[in-house]
């Protein structure tokens, strides 16, 4: 129980900030979704600050396709959200299980995220995060936004963090990726590539790591999905064009905008429209350009303001005479013996002005900075870091280049700072135990790079499918704790679903129910029905519902065509004709 009103029903999500639980709201007894920010970072003062604006950007919001706030707070420590309870699932499960979405289907859901996404921009709030893991759709199709918990108010600067990249980067703004701050116009980018995900199943851009991602969103040129997928309208793709430009200029000036062009997009008028061309440069250099200009500008006034007698004149007082050429090769041969003694003393008279780096180990680096500065060095903002067992962490073990090296004054100076002892950390064995409570150990205590894969297993009745099954890194194996140079490990957990889908809701088809029964052990019972008001073949009805247990029957309704009754031919004139209480039997 939170708050002695919220109780607990059971776990729905959990994530690397917060879990999500489903619970029930005792004073006005209807379901809730509860936020809870995790127990490892209710200390964290930034981790509190992030959640608490998550409330306070999602309280402002008030728009049938956002997820609706109904209270926020703290119990003993415990930071909550209590918000709408959405019985459905996310776009990401739904593109996993469908692959990708009809034409038809991706415009509806676009509009009613480029809507919600106008109203929080009505509101100055920019969501900063969308993907489709914070989109919910219920079974009716109707979406709601959630996760508003990096979302930024655009008056805001105390907390628009420009150094770092926040948000997923598969959806990630070129700005963003760049470190330039967000706009309105990036979600308008982060919608975009999710319009080619729903309409093509893949991602646009993929890489090993973050930063290899991040680069090609600032880089390379969307894939075109009309060559995926030639059925799709290139009035589509121009959507996709414009609000994936690279060059802000070059998007939607505002997400309504969007919005209008995908009402439009469908109409046989628009369908085959010519492809988007970009008015600006996609690598835009406006910022170099008036610098340059105003070179430029400066170059041709002088020249124009120049008299033009002044010019004739200079020509004029030109001569060729031998006594001037004489005067001047003896200046260049003074000239050129002065140079040649400047060259050779040169290095003596400069060393006379070097000074020695001083011995600045031990010191904090505030202190070390301030000594070094003072003998007139510029100290770099970025320190270089070693592990050392002698000296503390935080303490200088050096600098670049050496102690007692001589340099010139205003040479730059990097310190180098140990990390302190070498640390290592021996590998447990956390088959069994919660995949979620041992990443967050191993990555924020012990600096590991942790990536959870699935992996298929014979599922039993009470399987909990957050345990995990396998390691990639053995128990007993030790490992250096490093944050420059973090050692990666894999958990496994199974690969399963917990509780049947709704094949019919979902749009399984019969081959797909197959292999599901096959992987589950379940013995299937496929059953047709005459059907004239769907396609043969489509999955109408599930014997079965909730917990799957291995080896259970499953009964499959599915349609088939509607059979036509032979007509038999007329009986000839001679023919007797049958009484009437046979007539009556073939009738019945």
């Amino acid at each position: 129980m939170i708050n002695d009103r919220y109780e607990i029903i059971k776990s729905i999500g959990e994530g690397g900030m917060a879990n999500v639980y489903l619970a029930k709201d005792t004073f006005l007894d209807r379901k809730v979704a509860v936020k809870v920010l995790r127990g490892d970072l209710a200390n964290d003062e930034k981790f509190i600050r992030r959640f608490q604006r998550e409330a306070y950007a999602a309280s402002t919001l008030s728009h049938p396709n956002i997820v609706e706030m109904y209270d926020v707070g703290e119990d003993n420590g415990t930071y909550y959200i209590v918000m709408e309870y959405i019985e459905g699932r996310t776009l990401k499960q739904l593109l996993k299980k469908r692959g990708s979405l009809t034409a038809p289907e991706v415009v509806d859901i676009m509009l009613q995220l480029t809507d919600g996404i106008a109203h929080a921009h009505d509101m100055y709030i920019i969501h900063r995060d969308l993907k489709p893991q914070n989109i919910m759709i219920s079974d009716d199709g109707k979406i709601k936004i959630t996760d508003f918990g990096i979302a930024m108010a655009l008056n805001s600067t105390q907390l628009t963090q420009t150094n770092s990249v926040m948000g997923s980067v598969h959806y990630l703004p070129p700005e963003q990726a760049s470190g330039k701050g967000s706009t309105t116009k990036s979600d308008i980018y982060s919608m975009g590539i999710m319009l080619f995900e729903l309409l093509t199943g893949k991602l646009p851009f993929k890489g090993e790591n973050a930063v290899e991602i991040a680069l090609k969103h600032m880089k390379d040129d969307i894939p075109s999905v009309r060559k995926m997928n030639s059925n799709i309208p290139q009035s589509l793709e121009n959507i996709i064009l414009k609000s994936t430009a690279k060059n802000p200029k070059n998007r939607y000036d505002d997400v309504k905008e969007m919005y209008n062009d995908l009402k439009v997009c469908l109409n046989d008028d628009k369908q085959n429209e010519k492809p988007y061309v970009y008015k600006y440069p996609e690598h835009d250099t406006e910022e170099q350009t008036p610098a340059l200009r105003e070179v430029k500008e400066t170059d041709n006034t002088a020249l124009e303001e120049k008299p033009v007698a002044k010019i004739v004149e200079k020509k004029e007082k030109k001569s060729s005479s031998i006594p001037g050429i004489i005067i001047g090769f003896l200046i260049i041969v003074l000239i050129a013996g002065i140079g040649s003694i400047f060259v050779i003393l040169y290095p003596t008279l400069k060393k006379s002005d070097n000074i020695k780096i001083p011995d600045v180990s031990g010191l904090s680096v505030a202190e070390a900075e301030k000594v070094l500065t003072g003998k007139g060095f510029v100290v770099t903002d970025e320190t270089d870091k070693q592990y050392d067992d002698k000296v503390e962490e935080g303490l200088v073990i050096g600098t670049n280049p050496n102690i007692g090296r001589s340099r010139a004054k205003g040479t730059k100076i990097t310190i180098v700072e140990s990390l302190g002892k070498n640390d290592t950390y021996k590998i447990e064995n956390y088959v069994g135990k919660n995949y979620i409570e041992v990443q967050t150990t191993l990555e924020k205590v012990y600096k590991m790079k942790v990536k959870i894969e699935k992996k298929e297993v014979e599922i039993t009745e009470n399987m909990n499918l957050q345990l995990i099954i396998d390691q990639s890194i053995k128990p007993g194996e030790e490992i250096i704790i490093s944050e420059t140079n973090p050692k990666e490990i894999i958990l496994y957990i199974p690969d399963a679903y917990e509780q049947y889908p709704d094949f019919v809701a979902e749009g399984w088809t019969l081959d797909e129910i197959k292999e599901f029964a096959d992987k589950y052990s379940l013995t299937l019972d496929i059953k047709y029905v005459e059907s004239d008001q769907y396609p043969v073949g489509t999955v109408i009805k599930q014997s079965r519902t909730g917990k799957i247990v291995n080896g259970a029957s499953l009964t499959i309704t599915a349609t088939k065509e509607v059979s036509v009754p032979v007509q038999e031919p007329d009986q000839p004139n001679n023919e007797e004709p049958t009484n009437n209480n046979e007539n009556q039997e073939n009738n019945e």
